[in-house]
């Protein structure tokens, strides 16, 4: 769905993200309505509807008084929004989240297949160094079935 890659773009002063050139057309072939949500408070997701939909069904199977669903439920409703792709092809995040993961001026976009991860340059290279892959995740990704 999205390309892989990292896309350096900018938060405006109104917290809006003009998204990336690379990303516009996957995005606008699934509508202009997304949900920009976080997991952790760290980065923003921006998934579009349809993809956020499936992703809620999906976790919605442990049923709405299981722990998880309800911790899942929280976080990303406290973060998340539903907003509209401009006209301009910018999408504004909420200011919660973008005040708690310093989403301001230059970003990086990450490609993500079904989602896109907006991350503050400095958090995401901090968090890239401090946790790296190490040989237990080379073992996983080239036997992902197990060993």
């Amino acid at each position: 769905m999205f390309p892989h890659g990292n896309h350096p773009a900018t938060v405006d002063v109104k917290g809006r993200l003009k998204v990336p050139a690379a990303f516009l057309e996957p995005l606008e072939q699934l509508g202009t309505q997304v949900f920009v949500t976080s997991l952790d408070g760290q980065s923003a997701s921006i998934y579009p509807m349809k993809v956020w939909e499936d992703t809620v069904a999906h976790v919605r199977k442990l049923g709405e008084l299981h722990p998880t669903w309800r911790r899942f439920s929280r976080i990303t409703n406290f973060y998340g929004q539903q907003v509209e792709l401009d006209t301009q092809h910018r999408i504004v995040l909420p200011q919660n989240l973008r005040t708690l993961a310093n989403i301001v001026g230059k970003v990086d976009v990450l490609g993500m297949e079904r989602y896109l991860e907006v991350w503050n340059h400095a958090t995401l290279l901090s968090r890239i160094t401090d946790d790296p892959l190490t040989d237990h995740d080379d073992l996983k990704l080239a036997h992902p079935e197990g060993i």
